[in-house]
This record gives C-alpha cells, sequence and structure tokens, in this order.
C-alpha cells in the first residue's frame, strides 16, 4: 500500500496501557513494495515489550515466546510509532506482555491506527542463562 493511498480509519488508543516507545521509521527500514519490514517492527515491539518487565526483573531477561504477532495495516516511512504495553501475567520466572502499537502520520499528528499487536513472554536469567526466580514486592510505579 503505498503512501498515496485512501486513509487509514482512525483508532482510540488503548487504556489501561503504558506508553514505552516512540519511534519514527525511516526509508532504510522500508522494503521493496514502500512499506516499513515486518522484521523491523517486529524488533521494535520486542524492545517495547521489554521495558515492563524489566522494572520486575531487576536484572538480565530474555525473550523466550513470541505468542502472537497480528499485522493489522501497513508502516509507512515517517509514520510516529507509539508502543503501548500491559503486563499480562507473572509467573515465577517468567513475564508476558501484550504490546499494541499505534501509527499516526507525520503531517496529521492526533489521528491513530492501530497497525500492530503482539503478545510476548520474557524470562529471567541468571549470568550463565538459566531461569532464575523473579523478585517479588520491589516494583516501583510508573511516574
Amino acid at each position: 500500500m503505498s503512501a498515496e493511498s485512501s486513509p487509514r480509519p482512525e483508532s482510540a488508543l488503548p487504556l489501561g496501557r503504558e506508553l514505552v516507545l516512540k519511534v519514527i521509521p525511516m526509508p532504510a527500514d522500508c522494503n521493496a513494495n514502500g512499506d516499513i519490514f515486518g522484521g523491523w517492527v517486529m524488533a521494535q515491539v520486542d524492545l517495547a515489550g521489554s521495558v515492563l518487565p524489566a522494572r520486575h526483573v531487576q536484572g538480565r531477561m530474555a525473550t523466550v515466546a513470541v505468542n502472537q504477532f497480528i499485522f493489522k495495516q501497513p508502516v509507512r516511512v515517517g509514520d510516529i510509532l507509539s508502543f503501548f504495553a500491559h503486563v499480562e501475567r507473572i509467573g515465577n520466572t517468567s513475564i508476558t506482555v501484550q504490546v499494541e502499537v499505534f501509527a499516526e502520520q507525520f503531517r496529521s499528528q492526533g489521528a491513530y491506527v492501530k497497525v500492530t499487536e503482539a503478545s510476548l513472554t520474557y524470562v529471567a536469567i541468571d549470568d550463565q542463562g538459566k531461569p532464575r526466580k523473579i523478585p517479588r514486592g520491589t516494583v516501583q510505579a510508573p511516574t
């Protein structure tokens, strides 16, 4: 889908989710069709998804699963992407996070469309890369 296509439908931003990352994709992140590489978007989602678990894990962690990843709309060069995250589940060693990505066009800011949603699981690891228990009761509330 090219930038000259009809406008994408508007969508409301999610409630109860924290903004964890904002980024603007550039031409080097673009595929031959003029859309942003799906792999580039996936990498950004992984970074965004790790923000909230890092507060709980307080140390090393690794992405162990991409439980679901849905590309709903193409992302275009120059879109402002906003990544919102929410912790779905905290286990003994792992944390599952839901990430939603919204795009707004640089020239018409304020109109958002959901372009991607994903569920990822991270595991706390020790210095040898082995799973370790997540500390309890030490998480700071976001400011």
